[in-house]
C-alpha cells in the first residue's frame, strides 16, 4: 500500500471484537468521517478509481441506505453528478419500487422511486462496506427493475471472506480496502 492516501484512509478504520455479536470482528469507518482529510482522501479515490475506469460515462451515483449516504453524495458531487438514494422500505414517498434480500434471520427490503431515472442510464451504486453482498445485490436488481445499467458497485472497505462480490455475479467491484 504504498499511496500515501489509501494509507491516510486504512489507518483510520478502526477494529472491534465480538461487535455486535461474538466472533465478529466489526470494521468502523467514523473515524474517517471525523477526519477531514481522510474522507477528502477517500471520495478522491474513489472518484479517481471511477473516472479511469469510466471516464466520464456515469450518470448517477447511487447511494445505499444507510451509509452509503456518507459517501454517495460527496461522490457525485466530485464527479460533478447527482446522486439518487436506495433506501430501506417505507423511507420513500411517491410510487417506488422494490427488492428483497436476505439476512443471517430474515429478509430486508429496499426501495427506489419509480421516477429515480430514465431506462438506459447508467449507474454506479456506492456503500461504506460490502460483507456478504445482499444489499448491493437487492440494489443492482432495483436498478434493473428501471431498466437502468449499473456500471459498477464500489466501497470503501471489503470483508473478503464474505464473499459479498461473488453475489454480485457480472457486475465489476471495486474497493480501497480489503480485510478477511
Amino acid at each position: 500500500m504504498a499511496d500515501p492516501e489509501l494509507q491516510l484512509v486504512a489507518r483510520r478504520i478502526r477494529s472491534f471484537p465480538d461487535f455486535p455479536i461474538p466472533g465478529v470482528l466489526f470494521r468502523d469507518i467514523s473515524p474517517i468521517l471525523k477526519d477531514p482529510a481522510s474522507f477528502r482522501a477517500s471520495i478522491s479515490l474513489l472518484a479517481d478509481h471511477l473516472k479511469k475506469t469510466h471516464g466520464g460515462r456515469i450518470d448517477y451515483i447511487a447511494g445505499l441506505d444507510s451509509r452509503g449516504f456518507l459517501f454517495g453524495p460527496s461522490l457525485a458531487q466530485e464527479l460533478g453528478l447527482g446522486c439518487i438514494l436506495i433506501r430501506k422500505r417505507g423511507k420513500l414517498p411517491g410510487p417506488t419500487v422494490c427488492a428483497s434480500y436476505a439476512l443471517e434471520y430474515g429478509k430486508a427490503e429496499l426501495e427506489i422511486q419509480r421516477d429515480a431515472l430514465e431506462p438506459g442510464q447508467k449507474v454506479v451504486v456506492v456503500d461504506d462496506l460490502l460483507a456478504t453482498g445482499g444489499t448491493m445485490c437487492a440494489a443492482c436488481e432495483l436498478l434493473g427493475q428501471l431498466r437502468a445499467e449499473v456500471l459498477e458497485c464500489v466501497s470503501l472497505v471489503e470483508l473478503t471472506s464474505l464473499k459479498g462480490r461473488e453475489k454480485l455475479g457480472a457486475v465489476p467491484f471495486f474497493s480501497l480496502l480489503q480485510y478477511e
